[in-house]
């Protein structure tokens, strides 16, 4: 399952489920404007993944749209697979599907499922989406997982395209495509802030640090930060890049050379209701 060419850097739009429609407007033409070759959407309580996805491909025409990720406790496996298949017809080469077990308080709090072990969950999932009827004759679909451990990272090089990290440093790049192998997809997302004031920029990507850290504890001891708890300043650098459009180029440049094959940008404000189109232009100027 060959996945639909990313390019090597996109953008990773971490409020566009919520954005209202005007606005999700305006970002999907910014990012196509801009050059960016794929714009990559998370599922939480916001619009519904498939949706979205619809609604974004048709207001672009070059542009993959990419979910990253739509949590499986969302819809079942002959639903998802069904969706997946309608958008690969209607958009060939545009839609990569990227799948999540999500948050047990997203799961159980506002879904209401049970959150079962994750990869005996999603392998299961991925079973009853090969096995789902459809009627019109689609080639194979690709889809991406989002793996940080490594048992579902090697799940995501057996049953999937490839795998789609989200705000690890590039070590865990580096473990992760030692794990995938040569030929699966490594998409990785890296946190960024671009601010020209070095104390608002270290108070946002310590906030956004710590949010990330619950389900990375166990994995950051591994990667050699003893404790993580503390977010020292080398922990928080590793999970957040800021400075200049330059810093975080660097930063993409480092997850490359680490293995990735496509680097997702999730740039970091103070006002995430509306997307960074000012930040996306400069990195833009300089990556694209």
């Amino acid at each position: 399952m060959n996945a639909p060419e990313l390019g090597r850097v996109g953008i990773w739009a971490g409020e566009l489920d919520r954005y209202p429609a005007p606005v999700l407007r305006e970002t999907a033409a910014a990012v196509e404007d801009l050059g960016y070759p794929a714009l990559w959407f998370p599922e939480t309580t916001g619009r519904e993944a498939m949706a979205q996805a619809a609604l974004l491909l048709s207001l672009t025409r070059r542009t993959v749209v990419a979910t990253g990720v739509a949590g499986i406790h969302a819809r079942d496996a002959v639903t998802t697979a069904a969706a997946q298949r309608t958008l690969t017809e209607a958009f060939p080469g545009r839609f990569l599907l990227g799948l999540g077990v999500g948050h047990p308080a997203l799961v159980t709090g506002v879904r209401g499922h049970r959150f079962g072990p994750p990869v005996a969950t999603m392998r299961a999932y991925l079973e009853a989406m090969d096995a789902a009827p459809f009627g019109p004759q689609v080639p194979a679909a690709p889809r991406v997982l989002a793996a940080l451990g490594p048992k579902m990272l090697r799940l995501a090089a057996e049953r999937a395209a490839g795998a789609h990290p989200l705000g690890m440093p590039v070590a865990h790049t580096r473990q992760a495509r030692g794990l995938l192998g040569p030929g699966a997809l490594l998409a990785v997302t890296q946190l960024a802030v671009l601010d020209p004031s070095a104390s608002r920029a270290a108070e946002l990507a310590r906030a956004h640090a710590a949010a990330a850290l619950p389900n990375r504890l166990t994995l950051l001891r591994e990667l050699g930060f003893d404790d993580p708890e503390s977010l020292d300043e080398r922990l928080v650098d590793a999970l957040v890049a800021t400075g200049g459009p330059e810093e975080v180029a660097r930063r993409a440049g480092e997850h490359v050379q680490a293995g990735a094959d496509h680097v997702s940008l999730h740039v970091l404000t103070a006002t995430p209701d509306r997307p960074p189109l000012r930040q996306w232009e400069d990195l833009a100027a300089l990556l694209l």
